[in-house]
């Protein structure tokens, strides 16, 4: 509490913000600020809620240095101000109770694929319209990637239940552990009333190596691991291709299960993906990287290397020849994740792009008229807030989609 009052304390409330400009989803942070400083926690957690559903979620799992606390005009000379702690304050606190005004029920049904970010962000800002509104998620518990792609430590899956809980709350009505393209198909949607579909279904299904050894009983893949980590028994060893955030996610899961573990991380550069953050508290637990490292092969006995050879942008150019045999009794393979194709495979009219990804239009409406999509399954495996930054511009166009619908039925056509 003191630390963030301090913090808020620090602000210059600069007249051109770069903080603000830093924000994928434009928070408005001087002003959230201004009223901490006020005593509106309650005005505040609004204005945050508003402007971005996740704000809690965000305040904890953005890039923060690459975002606000990095664009601080403080931090040229000295600490930027620690603008995700004031914002985690603000908007944790008020989670519960921030006040969200919906308009009277319109009538017409909505219905959201996908429990993930882009689809609880779809849900609220649907319902707040006034919109009947039903979530669709082929897992028991909602959050998608949040709960299931993100460990515990870095965020607290009660957050997710809460959020359960003000869905609910908001009227939004729930139907996990289903698939839409299983037993129900969008089709069945459509026969059933929903006025429009929302996809965001996310990236599940991982990108292989495509090097031989990928099947083997010692090699797992990253995204698949995070969904249930206690399953696997990974040994004191391990390796992990692909240096980006999943990867530190994965080393530093294993690195806080019982056991003594020996975690390496490979990469074809010199450079990680990751967050500076992330890459930091991976080496403090005791995370080693190994750069300029491209994999041929894995054997039983781990992953076989040849070191690299880059040109002076840093892109690989090519590979000094001799091999080498790492020891590792798991290797995880981290290198991204695309979607998979259920509902591609079982819609007439809707088309994926060549990388498998959904087509969308400027307005975010897919192929196939009234079937909307945002988030990973378009645009690949990217952040939370540049999802819900892109939901909240395609929830205008879904609106404006059906109350089309409705001119269009008034006239007679």
């Amino acid at each position: 509490m003191i630390h963030v009052i301090e913090e808020a304390e620090r602000c210059l409330q600069c007249k051109k913000p770069l903080c603000r400009t830093g924000c994928p989803i434009n928070t408005d942070i001087p002003g959230m600020i201004h009223m901490l400083r006020e005593d509106r926690v309650s005005d505040a957690g609004r204005m945050l809620f508003e402007n971005n559903p996740l704000s809690v979620v965000c305040s904890l799992v953005c890039d923060h240095q690459r975002q606000c606390e990095g664009h601080c005009v403080l931090s040229r000379k000295g600490q930027g101000i620690h603008i995700s702690s004031i914002e985690n304050y603000i908007s944790e606190t008020c989670l519960d109770s921030v006040e969200v005004a919906c308009e009277p029920p319109n009538g017409d049904m909505i219905a959201v694929i996908g429990a993930g970010p882009a689809g609880i962000t779809i849900a609220i800002e649907m319902r707040k319209r006034g919109y009947d509104v039903t979530i669709f998620d082929s897992r028991d518990r909602i959050g998608g990637v949040m709960r299931y792609g993100i460990p515990e430590f870095r965020l607290p899956k009660s957050i997710l239940d809460r959020y359960k809980k003000r869905l609910l709350d908001l009227g939004i009505r729930i139907r996990p552990n289903t698939t839409i393209g299983g037993a129900l198909v969008i089709d069945d949607l459509l026969r059933d009333g929903y006025k429009a579909i929302f996809i965001g279904t996310g990236v599940w299904r991982p990108k292989k190596l495509s090097v031989p050894g990928e099947s083997l009983g010692n090699v797992h893949f990253a995204i698949d691991f995070l969904v249930n980590p206690s399953a696997y028994d990974v040994g004191q060893r391990v390796a992990i291709i692909g240096a980006g955030n999943t990867a530190m996610d994965v080393a530093r899961t294993i690195l806080r299960s019982p056991g003594r573990h020996e975690v390496t991380v490979y990469a074809r550069r010199n450079v990680s993906d990751a967050s500076s953050d992330e890459i930091e508290y991976a080496k403090l637990e005791g995370t080693r990287f190994e750069f300029q490292m491209r994999p041929v092969r894995i054997t039983p006995e781990g992953p076989v290397f040849v070191r690299t050879i880059l040109g002076e942008d840093g892109s690989v150019i090519g590979d000094e020849g001799k091999e080498i045999q790492v020891q590792a009794d798991t290797t995880f393979i981290a290198i991204s994740q695309g979607p998979k194709s259920k509902l591609v495979d079982t819609t007439e009219g809707l088309k994926p792009s060549r990388n498998g990804l959904l087509l969308t239009d400027e307005k975010g409406e897919t192929t196939h008229p009234g079937i909307f999509a945002a988030g990973d399954v378009v645009l690949g495996a990217r952040t939370v807030v540049e999802a819900v930054n892109y939901a909240k511009k395609v929830a205008c166009s879904m609106d404006e989609y059906v109350k089309g619908l409705g001119q269009e039925a008034s006239k007679g056509v």
